[in-house]
């Protein structure tokens, strides 16, 4: 599939600030975070289905799928298929209260 990236706000705030937790210890690794998130949410687009569904209590994430960064197996993408492609929620790591996280999940 090809189509269109839309990524919320908060998911490209969550890439930033990973990529700045990531370059405090090891700069090089934070340029190979940012560009394997590139490379993974690529991979998504072309099958969105291949990511894990991950059910939410919250109805607004109905659909809502996941899929580790590539090299990065610690960082999860958050996403859901749309018509057009995909849209892109969050990038968490995955020692983070993932529940606690999408609790207050509004729509956009």
């Amino acid at each position: 599939m090809t189509g269109k990236v839309n990524w919320r706000r908060i998911a490209e705030q969550d890439v930033v600030e990973a990529a700045v937790y990531i370059a405090d210890e090891n700069p090089s690794a934070a340029v190979r975070f940012m560009d394997a998130v590139d490379e993974t949410v690529q991979a998504i687009l072309e099958m969105p289905g291949a990511g894990r569904p991950r059910e939410f209590d919250n109805p607004v994430l109905v659909g809502m799928r996941v899929r580790l960064v590539k090299g990065f197996e610690n960082y999860l993408v958050f996403y859901r298929p749309t018509d057009v492609g995909i849209e892109v929620h969050r990038v968490l790591h995955g020692a983070r209260d993932i529940d606690a996280t999408f609790e207050d999940e509004m729509p956009h």
